[in-house]
């Protein structure tokens, strides 16, 4: 139990040195208690891929929404999203089916992000990177926690949360930047508003 907590609080320290802020709550918390229960269950390679899954399908959904943007680094962000993670998520899939045949994708899933359908113009790209930058830092939670506990049994899964959590890191990093620029904020980590 120990090494588990330090391995939580050396992870999480790690992402707020990566995002240069403080963890912030804000009166809605259920994003904040899915990284939680993320953080809770990820350490196993099996595990780590279920998860995976339900997660960056929602980052799909969300990036497919940037389409809308009227922004063209937003409208990319999102092509390259869905792209990237579209081609992951078949690739987990697949190895779930083959390596983890009895493990199921996490139904239970809580997601993160709200509903961008309504949105538009800034609102849309502000409420976006606000959500995303939150999305992406979780993944890179899980990636880590996968990596630092020595749970990828193979090292196709290891090479993919290496990939993620650099991936993620980058685009976060880009996000932050862009929230700076368009909006003034100095892009914090907030789960949810």
């Amino acid at each position: 139990m120990r090494r588990r907590t330090a391995i939580v609080v050396t992870v999480l320290a790690f992402v707020s040195i990566l995002s240069g802020c403080v963890v912030q709550r804000s009166p809605d918390t259920r994003t904040m208690h899915g990284a939680h229960a993320v953080m809770a269950t990820s350490s196993s390679e099996p595990s780590y891929l279920a998860e995976m899954v339900p997660h960056h399908e929602e980052a799909i959904r969300a990036a497919r929404e940037l389409a809308r943007s009227e922004r063209p680094e937003m409208r990319r962000l999102g092509e390259d999203i869905v792209a990237s993670q579209s081609a992951q998520v078949e690739q987990m899939r697949g190895w779930l089916d083959r390596w983890w045949p009895d493990t199921a994708e996490d139904t239970a899933y809580r997601p993160m992000m709200r509903d961008l359908s309504g949105l538009d113009g800034d609102a849309l790209d502000r409420a976006f990177l606000d959500d995303m930058v939150g999305h992406h830092m979780v993944a890179v939670m899980m990636s880590q926690r996968l990596l630092t506990g020595l749970a990828a049994v193979h090292r196709e899964v290891a090479d993919l949360a290496r990939r993620v959590s650099a991936d993620q890191r980058a685009e976060i990093a880009r996000m932050r930047a862009w929230q700076w620029a368009w909006f003034g904020e100095r892009g914090s980590m907030m789960y949810g508003r």
